[in-house]
């Protein structure tokens, strides 16, 4: 293709055609869309799942198109398994951002180093594949060829980034954008039994990657399923499933229009009707709680297609959004598509493990951010139980911040593009009853084309709200959305208190939609803070029916070091020129799946059920927080702990009538044992599955909730509850306490102490580094912020101030009668603030007890990240127990998920290993803990005395974790470092949304805190 000017008339310069991969138009030769349909007695045959032959070019005009024609030499060419993304298989590179347009900004034009790779595939049909007696050259309007009764067969790419260009037998069938959706082409005329040579030309960049600027890897390739579908003749267009549920008769009433008619047969009800009539039944309602599928058939000519029909309604009805009736509470993530060695390219049981995971941690709807999922993962949502948000795959972000270009969603040139996006969408997914939202994308602000959209969309399904948080006039929207709104905005939106726009109109439109968070509580890292609060005014306010935390997965791509080791690589890591970090590392479980300490706490706070401490004595209060279901498929185990250990346990007896939506019971709790053991007592009620279900197996946790044994009736659990301040003392002796001073060393009690700097060397026989004050923790990615935050942030602000660098100055090591008193300053360099800090030992023959006194120095204008000590011990002592909070670590505002109890860790399983390393690993509510010479070995013991502590112990320094930027940076030493903390900063949401709510910051004040240390033998017996 030439790129010269032309002479047009009186000497002015004509730009030549544009090429097809920078045409507004969305495709050549494609069919209309149509549903998707799983099973059907048509022939269907899949291409991928081998290896295809491939050629990677660096521009799009490298190579001719020789290369489709079936006797064209490909034996050069590499090959590449379909499907995949070239740049995951070792032919360039992936390359992330998040706003930002990896290339210039001139639409439709993209540049001349554009990727392309040439894809060449040979097969033959099975035998008996019914083909056409003679050829035409080409299908008519409907997709028919002169079959002679064979019928059709179509080529459906599933998904393809980001253009295609498509030939078969040397045959060009037509091209396609829009990267996310299915594309077909009719192509019985020139297939044959053997030997069939399918060539499809892929660019990396076009005019549809202008509309696809969606918050992640920049992944080309054929990622998604190529398949040949035989239609016989007379068989089915395409079809749509109405299937209506009426909540105040219990009826359902079910119409399945087909094209062309045919005949729809559902045995459990007795419907047997023809396509387009309505037919009425009793009927048990879809909804995600309780997923009821009902099997029926659709008679179409010859060909039978399997449906799967789900009764219910959806509806926005008195500022509610409704499903059967009834308010429903969305407890959401945003789900992108990704796996850490193929990218998008996912498999059936890769989604069903997502939906798995997200069924057994509560979490009842998804948005499928920002683009349609695999057709697959639909019908498994089907199956499983789960509200779906269905996206177009459509994003304009890097316009936002451009004045001077005109947005494609405001440009009537790249309406028809929308609209195809929309139909594409809207036709494929239809008929799926876990579709209860469409949504016309994210992130492109407003404009004529999403007006185009939503008018086409509510035209063809009328049945379905629509969902657009970009533009907050709300002109194609039915619900007020919002992403990363603070507290205090939600509770305004539930108290119908939101500043108003200037037109009144505006605002009475506003409050009488529902109000959702269609994204808060970035998972970035560690995090998410502030859940609980969230959730509470969802609960609150009726209005506010909850949302959808961003996101599901970490996007790290798995990698290996230069000397062979293993991590996951996030922006910059593949040299990209423009790229935003570790932003695309988000989500709840990381890159590999494994749920992170956000995701458990996500499970406790959007809980369906609560358990509390009951109005009567001995008793425990459940509620059902389920919007349809009853408690019926729930047992409730108990189990009585002194001290962390388990003393009996067993099963409540089912309350006399179910527990309903809403409502709630008391159930009487047994006697406590006597077993004559002392100590701190606990129930722990859990909520477990009675029945093995099709996500989880029985006996899996649902809920659950403790009651200290002696709390006052009616007292909050569930969340975790405080300890009261119980002063401990050290137990009298018959010898008075050691206290000795000679030779640079002071003994105090089983503490040696350096005479010059009052530092503890060692307690009885072990070596120790420390304790001193310590404020320092490496910054979570929260604590940093994201640059666009307007609101101060925390991170910056500790290293402007030095956090980073406090250095420690004894100014006196004094003895009295009883006491090694040590008095300190800690502060940073260039500046006048500091912590004047008085450390106070007194001790018996075998304990040692820490007094820390702490007196803030000068003007500080910001929190501090943590206030305890910090000691070393050696490598040796690698294994931990302790009594509170666990088993994940937990913060302030992230501890709803830390049970009390005894629990063990080896020093690495301490570690969570945020892809960004960063500060972790904190156990909260701790009034122990040990660490031992192995699981039985000698060791120490440090109790908080008074209350409880923030436990922490690693392999590296804090300053070490905070210079690390992957989990290859960290190189365990020969020390374990031990923090002991009287108070911690909260975590919050500031990677992208609110920062650390009031109530969870560590301001700067006096304090006082104390531990007690002794050493342990090898029998746990001092």
């Amino acid at each position: 293709m030439s790129t010269s000017w032309s002479s047009g008339p009186r000497g002015s310069s004509v730009p030549p055609p544009v090429p097809y991969y920078e045409d507004v138009s969305p495709s050549t030769g494609c069919l209309p869309p149509r549903a998707w349909v799983a099973d059907s007695t048509a022939r269907q045959m899949t291409l991928t799942g081998g290896k295809w032959r491939f050629r990677l070019s660096p521009t799009a005009a490298q190579h001719s198109e020789a290369f489709a024609a079936p006797d064209f030499d490909d034996t050069a060419w590499s090959e590449l398994p379909v499907p995949s993304h070239w740049v995951l298989q070792g032919h360039g590179s992936p390359a992330y951002t998040n706003v930002r347009y990896p290339f210039p900004v001139d639409p439709p034009h993209v540049p001349d180093e554009n990727p392309t790779g040439d894809h060449r595939h040979l097969f033959d049909l099975p035998d008996a594949w019914p083909l056409p007696s003679r050829h035409t050259d080409e299908p008519d309007d409907t997709g028919e060829t002169a079959a002679h009764g064979a019928g059709e067969t179509l080529l459906r790419f599933e998904g393809v980034e980001s253009c295609a260009r498509v030939w078969l037998n040397g045959h060009e069938l037509g091209s396609f954008q829009g990267s996310r959706l299915p594309h077909e082409f009719a192509v019985g005329h020139v297939l044959r039994p053997r030997n069939n040579l399918l060539a499809v030309r892929v660019h990396q960049w076009s005019a549809g990657s202008y509309l696809e600027d969606q918050d992640m890897w920049w992944l080309p390739g054929i990622f998604r399923d190529v398949s040949l579908v035989h239609r016989p003749a007379g068989g089915l267009v395409d079809h749509a499933v109405h299937a209506d549920y009426d909540h105040t008769t219990g009826r359902g009433t079910l119409r399945v229009i087909s094209d062309p008619p045919g005949r729809v047969t559902v045995p459990e009800l007795g419907l047997d009707l023809p396509s387009g009539r309505n037919g009425s039944a009793q009927v048990e309602p879809w909804t995600a709680e309780t997923p009821r599928l009902y099997d029926a058939e659709l008679a179409v000519g010859e060909e039978r297609i399997a449906l799967r029909i789900g009764f219910r309604t959806v509806a926005v009805e008195d500022g509610l959004f409704k499903v059967n009736g009834r308010r429903i509470l969305l407890r959401g993530v945003n789900r992108h598509e990704f796996h850490p060695r193929t990218g998008r390219a996912l498999g059936l049981e890769t989604a069903r493990r997502d939906l798995e995971l997200m069924k057994q941690h509560n979490i009842n709807a998804v948005r499928t951010s920002h683009y349609p999922p695999h057709p697959a993962f639909l019908d498994l949502c089907d199956e499983l139980g789960m509200w779906v948000v269905d996206e177009c795959d459509l994003e304009t972000h890097g316009f936002l911040a451009l004045r001077d270009v005109r947005n494609p969603v405001d440009d009537e040139r790249w309406t028809p593009a929308l609209l195809d996006r929309a139909a594409r969408m809207v036709e494929r997914d239809k008929n799926h009853p876990s579709v209860v939202v469409w949504s016309l994308g994210n992130e492109c602000a407003g404009g004529s084309g999403l007006t185009a959209m939503a008018r086409w969309i509510r035209q063809r399904d009328p049945s379905r709200p629509l969902h657009y948080e970009g533009d907050h006039t709300y002109p194609d929207s039915d619900f007020h959305s919002r992403m990363y709104a603070s507290h205090a905005e939600v509770e305004r939106a539930g108290r119908g208190e939101t500043p108003s726009t200037g037109s009144a109109r505006q605002d009475a439109r506003r409050h009488a939609l529902p109000f959702i968070l269609c994204e808060y509580a970035h998972a970035m890292g560690n995090g998410p803070g502030g859940l609980s609060e969230y959730q509470r005014l969802f609960e609150t306010y009726e209005r506010c029916q909850g949302g959808f935390v961003w996101e599901w997965i970490d996007h790290g791509i798995a990698h290996r070091t230069a000397d062979g080791r293993s991590r996951f690589a996030y922006g910059g890591d593949f040299g990209e020129e423009v790229h935003d970090g570790n932003f695309v590392c988000d989500g709840l479980v990381f890159p590999d799946r494994t749920p992170s300490p956000g995701l458990a706490e996500y499970k406790k706070v959007i809980e369906p059920v609560r358990i509390r401490a009951g109005s009567a004595p001995g008793s425990v209060l459940i509620t059902n927080l389920y919007d349809f279901a009853d408690l019926a498929h729930l047992a409730f185990a108990w189990s009585y702990e002194i001290e962390g250990e388990q003393i009996s346990g067993g099963m409540l007896p089912q309350p006399a009538t179910q527990i309903l939506p809403a409502s709630s019971a008391e159930l009487p709790l047994p006697s406590a044992p006597e077993t004559g053991r002392t100590g701190e007592a606990w129930w722990t009620v859990r909520a477990v599955l009675a029945h093995e279900t099709t996500w989880a197996p029985r006996g899996h946790p649902v809920a659950w909730g403790q009651l200290p044994a002696a709390a006052p009736r009616g007292a909050t659990s569930g969340d975790v509850p405080s300890v009261p301040a119980v002063p401990r003392r050290l137990e009298e002796s018959a010898d008075p306490p050691a206290q000795t001073s000679s030779a640079g060393r002071i003994r105090q009690g089983p503490g040696v102490f350096a005479s010059d700097s009052g530092a503890l060397l060692r307690l009885a026989g072990i070596p120790l580094t420390g304790p001193r004050l310590d404020v320092w923790r490496a910054t979570t990615d929260n604590d940093d912020g994201a640059d666009f935050q307007t609101d101060a942030r925390v991170g910056p602000l500790w290293r402007r101030h030095g956090l980073h660098r406090m250095r420690h100055r004894t100014e006196a090591v004094e003895l009295t009668s009883d006491a090694l008193v040590v008095r300190s300053r800690i502060a940073p360099a260039a500046s006048s603030l500091g912590l004047r800090t008085v450390y106070r030992w007194t001790g018996t023959l075998d304990r040692l007890r820490l007094t820390v006194t702490v007196t803030p120095e000068g003007t500080w204008d910001c929190p501090l990240p943590r206030l305890g000590v910090r000691l070393g011990l050696p490598a040796a002592y690698g294994c931990a127990t302790w009594f509170g909070g666990g088993p994940g670590e937990g913060y302030p505002d992230t501890s709803a998920a830390a049970r009390i109890g005894r629990w063990s860790s080896t020093v690495d399983g301490l570690h969570t290993p945020y892809v960004r390393p960063q500060e972790n690993g904190a156990r909260p509510y701790v009034r122990w803990a040990e660490l031992r010479r192995g699981p039985s070995g000698g060791g120490l013991r440090v109790e908080a005395d008074g209350g409880t502590c923030w436990f922490t112990a690693r392999r590296w320094t804090s300053e070490h974790l905070d210079a690390a930027q992957h989990t290859t940076d960290l190189v365990p030493g020969q020390t374990v470092w031990v923090n002991l903390d009287h108070a911690m900063h909260g975590i919050g949401s500031q990677s992208c949304g609110p920062g650390v709510l009031p109530e969870h910051q560590l301001a700067v004040a006096p304090a006082r805190f104390s531990f007690t240390f002794r050493e342990v033998t090898a029998t746990g017996e001092s």
